[in-house]
C-alpha cells in the first residue's frame, strides 16, 4: 500500500482518487495507514476523494463525507466533519468522533432502507 501511495504522490497531484486502498488490511495497520495518509496530505497539500465502506474511516479521514443512495447512485447526504486536525488515534475514542460515526451510520442505514 505504501508503495502504491508513494507512486501516486510522486507526480505531485492536486487531487488523488483512492478507492478502498486499505480494505485488505487488518484494523491496526489500517488505522496507522490512515494516520500516515493524513500526515502526507498535510505535508503535501493535496485533496483526496476517498471511497470506503468503513464509516469510522470516512469520518476519521474526512472534512466532508458524502453518503450515496443506491439505484441509481446519487448524493443522499453531505456531512461536514468538524473535527480538528491533526487527527490522532486518541480522537477515535472521543465522544465527538463517536457521535459523528453514529450519525453517519444512521443516515446510511436510512438512505438504504428508503
Amino acid at each position: 500500500m505504501r508503495a502504491s501511495i508513494a507512486r501516486a504522490l510522486a507526480t505531485k497531484p492536486r487531487i488523488l482518487l483512492m478507492d478502498e486502498p486499505f480494505a485488505a488490511l487488518d484494523e491496526m495497520t489500517r488505522d496507522r495507514m490512515n494516520e500516515e495518509l493524513l500526515r502526507l496530505r498535510a505535508e503535501h497539500h493535496w485533496t483526496a476523494l476517498f471511497v470506503t465502506h468503513s464509516v469510522a474511516e470516512a469520518v476519521f479521514l474526512s472534512s466532508r463525507v458524502i453518503v450515496l443512495a443506491p439505484h441509481p447512485g446519487r448524493i443522499a447526504h453531505d456531512l461536514d466533519i468538524d473535527l480538528p486536525y491533526p487527527r490522532t488515534s486518541e480522537m477515535r475514542e472521543s465522544k465527538e468522533f463517536d457521535d459523528l460515526v453514529n450519525r453517519t451510520s444512521r443516515l446510511l442505514r436510512e438512505t438504504h432502507r428508503a
